[in-house]
């Protein structure tokens, strides 16, 4: 049974991320200053956009646990895949809901919460604008 518990953060609680390696497949709808800030910060991004456009959410999470990497999405149809539908998301998905202000703002807060910590795998993470909720994902031997 999945953790029902929400970990709740304020920005800045994180921890340093030094020596621990994450890594990250942006979403189809993922901004590509995001993806491009990220990389440039040092993370191992993989881009649906680039790499497989035109995948449906299910190839996505598939790809996501294959490759052992965190989704990054501002799709919410992952939650609904992952705890109501029992797709398999054992990677760890980050909903990103923050306003849609300009490209760069938006590619700054990203860049900002993802290096703030480094505990995102097996999570499901929302991202609001001033904290980050986060619940355990089931993983492939736990039941819905």
């Amino acid at each position: 049974m999945p953790c029902l518990c929400k970990r709740m953060f304020t920005f800045g609680e994180g921890v340093s991320g030094r020596g621990i390696t994450v890594r990250f497949l942006a979403n189809e709808n993922f901004p590509a200053v995001a993806v491009d800030m990220l990389r440039s910060a040092g993370h191992d991004v993989a881009w649906v956009r680039t790499d497989a456009p035109g995948s449906t959410d299910r190839q996505v999470l598939a790809r996501a646990i294959s490759e052992d990497r965190v989704l990054l999405t501002f799709d919410k149809d992952f939650g609904e895949l992952a705890f109501h539908q029992g797709i398999s998301a054992s990677s760890g998905i980050i909903l990103f809901r923050i306003p849609l202000t300009s490209p760069t703002a938006i590619a700054s807060t990203i860049v900002m919460t993802i290096s703030s910590r480094t505990d995102w795998n097996g999570h499901y993470s929302v991202v609001e604008q001033t904290r980050v909720r986060m619940i355990t994902l089931p993983n492939d031997d736990q039941q819905l």
